[in-house]
């Protein structure tokens, strides 16, 4: 596939197949319902701890989709990378409550992912869910044919070959919001891809065309996870060059908001929910006034002034915020990879010397000592 515009790099082809992906991953997990529905039964009717994690991009998958899981089930989810499950298991095993643990991985060999389940699984009766990209990953095989355990392996298109992940991170978000049953219209949600998509090129060009130094992203409740995705972003395919910081609508005016100057662009995506949207247009208004309106992109559905004439990204609305936010992530990915290839780079390969890695490197995994309460 070749993207008009953005090359055709793995990473442009796995941002462009979205769309295309979100149908085959909601064939897959129809196909393992039966064995999640078996496993979340037996797991709900424990009174569980829910935990959503991941490390990185897969980490924020947890915080998209965490506040959409906990309506639909009525119950507290949180998002715990597995970074800090490793770190200090015992804040997440804090009472006699056993743990459905929802693990996200685009390899599953991160050493921190095999480590956060091994922890929890030692310190818990634990059931575990695995959502991965990679059914030949360690942590797949891992907890394959464990009884307490499904692993649900999505498709391998969805398997990002690109150094940044990209369809791999709306693939799980999509596969996660399934699992659990919540009626998201993925037919409906791939026609809104598509029609973003078939402008992303231009709109991201035109902004990676200002050569911001910095992109500050904005949302509320699930919309700061994809702000910190977006972020991410940034900072991976442009080797750190363009720096992404990521906030809530309403936490970047206490203390963040300083890093505004005349070389940053922002982003506010507009939640689709009416009562945080009212926020999120406040800072896009307050946003137009500190940088001018040219440096002030508004993503989502919104007219030419309601947002004091910031720019606007138009994405249908429709859906949880959680779901939104799998078509509105599109924009950032496609601006991270149009500010890449602005500064002749490589998107599929950023790092040429290795200082960053697809998979992470250097990780030492300690012993965690016996009888540590």
């Amino acid at each position: 596939m070749t993207v008009t515009g953005l090359g055709d790099s793995w990473t442009a082809r796995e941002i462009w197949q979205q769309p295309t992906t979100w149908r085959a991953v909601e064939d897959v997990v129809g196909h393992a319902r039966p064995r999640i529905e078996e496993l979340l039964g037996a797991a709900l009717a424990a009174n569980p701890r829910i935990v959503l994690t991941g490390a990185g991009t897969s980490a924020f998958i947890g915080e998209v989709v965490a506040p959409a899981l906990a309506r639909h089930l009525g119950r507290q989810v949180d998002a715990v990378a597995t970074t800090e499950i490793v770190a200090d298991p015992r804040s997440v095993v804090v009472d006699e409550r056993p743990v459905l643990l929802v693990s996200f991985a685009r390899s599953g060999n991160s050493p921190e992912s095999l480590a956060a389940a091994e922890l929890l699984h030692r310190l818990t009766p634990t059931r575990h869910l695995v959502i991965t990209c990679d059914p030949r990953g360690r942590l797949a095989q891992r907890w394959s044919g464990d009884g307490n355990a499904v692993v649900v392996a999505l498709p391998d298109e969805v398997n990002d070959r690109g150094f940044a992940m990209t369809s791999s991170f709306t693939g799980m978000a999509l596969a996660a919001l399934l699992a659990f049953g919540l009626d998201v219209d993925v037919e409906a949600l791939a026609q809104a891809g598509t029609a973003v998509l078939g402008e992303a090129a231009e709109r991201a060009s035109a902004i990676a065309g200002a050569k911001p130094d910095r992109l500050v992203y904005l949302g509320s409740g699930p919309l700061r996870g994809l702000a910190r995705e977006a972020a991410l972003k940034s900072l991976e395919l442009t080797r750190g060059q363009v720096v992404g910081i990521a906030e809530s609508s309403l936490g970047f005016r206490h203390g963040p908001k300083s890093v505004l100057d005349d070389r940053t662009i922002a982003v506010v995506f507009l939640s689709p929910e009416p009562y945080a949207r009212s926020y999120d247009v406040d800072i896009a208004r307050e946003l137009v006034v500190a940088l001018e309106p040219e440096r002030v992109v508004v993503v989502g559905a919104a007219g030419p002034d309601e947002c004091g004439g910031a720019q606007v990204w138009p994405v249908p609305a429709g859906g949880s915020p959680s779901a939104w936010a799998l078509v509105a992530v599109i924009a950032a990915q496609a601006t991270a990879l149009a500010c890449s290839l602005a500064l002749d780079l490589t998107p599929d390969n950023p790092f040429p010397g290795g200082e960053v890695n697809r998979v992470v490197q250097g990780v030492v995994i300690h012993e965690f000592p016996e009888g540590v309460g």
